[in-house]
């Protein structure tokens, strides 16, 4: 009991972060749930009457719940300044569970049961925009929480968990998809809109049940994570931005020992001294970068290629996409492991720069290689390079840097900004991405495919650039070190 108050409880501090982390699970099972249901959900929709369910229909349901994101990563500024983290956290849970249940079967209350028209597909993308809040609460809240709660020796470690959670999270439902499935099939595209009496008998299951039970799946998790947070403590940071001193005392002496506690705690309480500091303090680089950390994690084109990852298996020629979609997931979470154990040893720009270079170099090998016959494997592999350097760079990386490099008396509204930024970025490039890809200058030509992924790659080069020249290295400092770090570095 002397040591745990001397040096704190490891058990105690990684127990509240596994919780946290909860939240970066749901994150990346929310925004993955839909490569496994998109096709399904297509034609479903496909059969209205009363409207047409174009592609452009398509891309944008498919990442409808990017707009909830872009709202939920707005409002997680005021709400974490105003609720705290904790109940913030809270609140993106229950929208997470409400949003599960909603899309299963979007019929409740007002439509009949399986009578496809345009006003039910309103209803299902309202209740995935619910759904994309909780996201960007959690996606903005996740980082910032353990952010302040971690020693910063391991903070980026730490952080980086969140990371890991948010790709564990995709694993967990390309498999929870994959069971779903079973022996069904996924309808092929030129069956849809010939009504459902044309598809493949094995794939009108997928078409009338198993898209719901795909969606349905969530409330499981949800539930679990809107009960667990109700446990953990709220942030000594926080605390003592609402004048709880003690209580912030109790919840450092925990984690850290009482008597590194008594050094943390005067730290923290000189930086929140000035509380009505204006986002611009530090100068507009610093939310400059913020900004540009996000837009670049998106830009380069990671998350359209996981919402649509099966799909471009299986144009790839691949016989069973679903499956090289769960091996891919294996791979992500294996290169998500590599920035957790060298983010503090190696820091974090060299890691953003490298995995940019790869991430331009799959890329492009996709680029030159998709739609060739006997290249299949290739694309294949080029694919799982470039979202493999995503996974210990762009993933994990930037949202260290986000939870860590502002000032603490910006960061819940620094940390919103930029986090909406990222979500903005997201929906442009995931319901682009579609369009984009089936582009043709002559019939059957295949420059939609190469031209986005030569795009991601440019953008990559960019992304190395804009880090090597702009981003400062923040490994080994404090949250409190951001404040001094900035000033020196303000630009009007």
């Amino acid at each position: 009991m002397n040591q745990e108050k001397s040096t704190g409880s490891k058990a105690y501090l990684f127990s509240i972060v596994l919780v946290a982390v909860l939240g970066g699970l749901l994150f990346g099972y929310d925004t993955a749930v839909i490569s496994g249901a998109e096709k399904g959900l297509q034609a479903f929709f496909m059969e209205a009457k009363d409207f047409q369910y174009s592609d452009i229909w398509h891309g944008f349901t498919s990442a409808s719940a990017l707009i909830g994101c872009i709202i939920g990563s707005f409002l997680s500024g005021y709400l974490a300044l105003h609720l705290g983290r904790k109940r913030s956290l809270i609140i993106a849970g229950l929208l997470f569970f409400i949003s599960a249940l909603g899309s299963m079967d979007p019929e409740f209350l007002f439509f009949n049961f399986g009578d496809p028209k345009f006003s039910l597909l309103m209803m299902f993308n309202v209740y995935r925009i619910i759904g994309g809040i909780g996201v960007g609460l959690a996606s903005a809240i996740c980082p910032m929480y353990i952010g302040e709660v971690a020693p910063y020796k391991i903070r980026g470690m730490l952080v980086s968990w969140n990371q890991f959670a948010i790709i564990f999270g995709q694993l967990v439902v390309y498999f929870v998809n994959f069971f779903i499935l079973g022996d069904h099939i996924q309808p092929l595209v030129e069956e849809m809109g010939k009504g459902i009496a044309a598809i493949n008998p094995a794939a009108q299951w997928t078409v009338t049940t198993g898209w719901r039970y795909m969606f349905g799946s969530e409330a499981v998790p949800a539930g679990l994570f809107a009960l667990l947070i109700c446990f953990v403590p709220e942030t000594p940071r926080y605390l003592v931005s609402v004048g709880k001193d003690e209580e912030a005392m109790s919840v450092l002496s925990k984690i850290n020992g009482s008597s590194k506690a008594a050094i943390i705690l005067p730290e923290i309480k000189e930086s929140m001294v000035v509380k009505t500091e204006k986002l611009m303090t530090y100068g507009w680089m610093c939310i400059f970068v913020g900004i540009m950390l996000s837009v670049f994690q998106q830009a380069v084109g990671i998350n359209a290629v996981l919402y649509y990852a099966p799909r471009t298996f299986g144009d790839m020629g691949m016989q069973d996409p679903m499956m090289i979609t769960v091996l891919m997931g294996f791979i992500n979470i294996m290169f998500t492991l590599v920035a957790i154990f060298t983010v503090e040893k190696l820091g974090r720009k060299p890691l953003l720069i490298w995995g940019s270079i790869g991430m331009a170099i799959g890329a492009m090998g996709v680029a030159a290689t998709f739609g060739h016959e006997g290249l299949e494997v290739i694309t294949c592999v080029s694919l799982m390079i470039y979202a493999a350097c995503f996974m210990f760079s762009w993933g994990p990386i930037c949202w260290v840097l986000i939870a860590e490099i502002f000032p603490n008396t910006i960061r819940s509204g620094a940390v919103a900004i930029a986090v909406a930024a990222q979500w903005i970025s997201n929906f442009i490039v995931s319901s682009s991405f579609v369009p984009m890809f089936n582009m043709h200058l002559t019939e059957g030509d295949d420059f939609g495919h190469w031209f986005t992924y030569g795009l991601y790659g440019i953008l990559c080069l960019l992304a190395a650039l804009f880090v090597w020249k702009l981003v400062p290295e923040t490994k080994g400092k404090t949250l409190e070190d951001m404040t001094a770090m900035w000033r020196e570095r303000k630009t009007y």
